[in-house]
């Protein structure tokens, strides 16, 4: 498995006349979070792109706990349970930095393409390298 915790703090554009966190923003908050846990291990997404593969997302779940509110610190944990054969799992989990409450869960589902937008298996290099942060 990999792990990857990305601390934020939720401003002011990220909620509704309520004060809570738009619901699609969390959206937003996984790409940041899955971003960073991929430049975190060497795979960034203009690497994949100079090697001919692209990432598109094909599936996207949230479920909502406790809306997160202006002003305060949160961690969106993302993992990788599962090495990839054509497609790349995400798990998401947002907690309150504070308390560690969960405040919402979600996944994204990638699937590997070439540039032209057909489906691939997952590059050997990718795979490869995953493998190694799985000890594998």
């Amino acid at each position: 498995m990999i792990k990857y915790a990305y601390p934020m703090k939720v401003f002011y554009k990220d909620v509704d006349q309520m004060g809570i966190v738009y619901y699609s923003r969390y959206l937003e908050f996984f790409e940041a979070a899955r971003t960073e846990m991929l430049s975190s291990i060497g795979l960034d997404y203009n690497k994949v792109e100079e090697n001919g593969a692209m990432l598109p997302v094909i599936e996207a779940h949230t479920e909502y706990k406790k809306g997160a509110t202006f002003g305060q610190e949160i961690c969106v944990i993302t993992t990788i349970t599962e090495l990839p054969k054509v497609k790349m799992t995400f798990h998401y989990k947002v907690t309150s930095t504070d308390s560690g409450e969960i405040l919402m869960t979600g996944h994204t589902i990638h699937a590997f393409t070439n540039l032209n937008g057909k489906p691939i298996k997952t590059p050997k290099y990718i795979r490869d390298l995953l493998a190694n942060h799985f000890n594998i």
